[in-house]
């Protein structure tokens, strides 16, 4: 069991503010991890809730639509806490709208965080990583829409099969410096991004009815399958992306 440890493993997880983010920086916490949590805003309710559990904790507001901040956020994650063995690209945003009629800027909002800023800041941690010459673990956030189609969100979908291409090709390239990078797709997660779904009751009923587990998936849902891709436990995989989603897939 020692080999799914995080003890001594720094952590940088986005969009630590709430949710998901939230929820995968305290499993890493649980397991060991000192966290570094990036934010739009402050991250103060994260804060307290990894410092309970007596790891350290640095909090980074950073608007992730600028690329140009992905090299500051590992490099003050480095200056505050010695290290990055850990990168967790969560932080990702969503505009719903007919195809027919979706405009530029939200297209450009979404693949902007959602891709852009995924593969600049993986590009960023795993300079650090050569650097430090230790190898390391970067988890793109993908979704069920790495898969499938959707419906009324176009900018979403590619964005998302694109974290899933952008996570095989950089395994291909930085698995030879010791640095696994792999997915989660979650299914329906009772997040922010799927109020509006869920305050639907004809909506919410038809999706939960496709849901083997019959149920909305939750932000500890996501912390066994984040702290096994962290950790040595996960060494032999590469490129992968993995599904948490209740079976939606599956049927």
């Amino acid at each position: 069991m020692d080999r799914f440890s995080l003890k001594g493993k720094v952590a940088v997880v986005t969009g630590a503010r709430t949710g998901l983010g939230q929820g995968i920086a305290l499993a890493l916490a649980e397991a060991g991890a000192d966290i570094v949590g990036v934010g739009s805003t402050t991250l103060d309710e994260t804060e307290k809730l990894v410092t309970d559990l007596g790891r350290r904790f640095h909090g980074i507001t950073a608007d992730l639509r600028d690329t140009e901040n992905a090299s500051r956020v590992i490099e003050e994650a480095v200056e505050k806490m010695g290290h990055v063995d850990i990168l967790v690209n969560n932080a990702g945003i969503i505009r719903r709208e007919d195809a027919l009629d979706f405009n530029e800027k939200d297209w450009d909002d979404v693949m902007n965080i959602n891709l852009k800023t995924v593969f600049f800041l993986s590009q960023a941690a795993a300079r650090q990583y050569v650097k430090q010459g230790t190898g390391g673990k970067i988890i793109n956030i993908a979704s069920m829409l790495s898969y499938q189609g959707g419906i009324r969100v176009p900018s979403y979908t590619a964005s998302k099969a694109g974290v899933k291409g952008i996570t095989m090709a950089m395994a291909n390239e930085w698995a030879k410096y010791n640095i696994n990078i792999n997915a989660i797709a979650p299914g329906y997660m009772a997040t922010d991004n799927t109020e509006a779904l869920r305050k639907d009751e004809e909506r919410s009923e038809e999706i939960l009815k496709r849901i083997p587990q019959g149920r909305w998936g939750t932000k500890e849902d996501m912390g066994g399958p984040c702290v096994f891709l962290a950790s040595e436990a996960s060494s032999y995989m590469n490129g992968f992306t993995m599904a948490v989603d209740g079976g939606w897939l599956a049927r």
